[in-house]
């Protein structure tokens, strides 16, 4: 079953390569959409895929890559549009 997977992640969680290393995440896992750097020092990411894979990602982005420091995770399901042929890291 497909399903998008929006969330905001805070704490140490920029300039620690958490983009490219979701990106790669995402990608292995056969999801697309997107993640990006907010101003206020969070991630934002909304992936869509098959729901097992969609919570393979949140369970990578609860800890993060190496030196990241994750303090909170907000999510949220939604439905899945199929907006998105690839996942790209911006911003």
């Amino acid at each position: 079953m497909h399903g998008r997977l929006h969330f905001l992640v805070s704490g140490i969680v920029q300039v620690v390569f958490f983009r490219g290393t979701a990106q790669r995440e995402a990608l292995a896992l056969g999801l697309t959409g997107w993640i990006r750097n907010l101003d206020d020092g969070r991630v934002e990411c909304v992936a869509e895929g098959e729901r097992e894979n969609l919570e393979k990602l949140l369970a990578w982005a609860r800890h993060g890559p190496r030196g990241a420091v994750v303090e909170k995770v907000e999510l949220h399901w939604e439905k899945a549009t199929g907006e998105f042929w690839d996942f790209m890291a911006t911003g």
